[in-house]
């Protein structure tokens, strides 16, 4: 994918803290809902596919580095990029970007697993799913 996917967002009062700025645990909802909507984007109904073949993602691992604080009525977007798929595994890079700043205010890496939700182990990525993905970035 030459060009990430980008989600829009503006921080919301009751996303803010005493201080004034973006709340740490709320980075990890925008990047989540951007994983979401990229998905939507595909389009790849993960949430259909849970029901009719029982197995569905769970996040193994999320990390978020901070540089700079998001604050009130900021408009910032988070970009999406495939930074790696295994055979049951998708990592997605991700970073919070304010238009017209060079520098991220925030990055992070989120690790989803492809699993059979009944046996509680890992299962290869659907090919439907694997068709649809753009290349890892490098």
């Amino acid at each position: 994918m030459s060009q990430p996917f980008r989600f829009p967002f503006r921080v919301r009062y009751s996303e803010i803290d005493y201080q004034g700025i973006a709340y740490n645990a709320h980075y990890l909802t925008w990047m989540d809902t951007t994983i979401h909507e990229f998905f939507k984007h595909l389009p790849y109904d993960y949430t259909a596919k849970r029901a009719s073949t029982g197995c569905d993602f769970n996040t193994v691992k999320a990390t978020v580095e901070f540089r700079r604080p998001l604050r009130l009525d900021d408009d910032f977007a988070v970009e999406l990029r495939i930074g790696r798929i295994g055979r049951s595994s998708l990592t997605f890079d991700l970073r919070l970007v304010v238009d017209g700043e060079d520098e991220a205010r925030a990055s992070g890496e989120i690790v989803w697993v492809h699993a059979d939700q009944v046996r509680e182990r890992s299962a290869p990525l659907p090919r439907e799913l694997l068709d649809l993905l753009p290349t890892p970035a490098s």
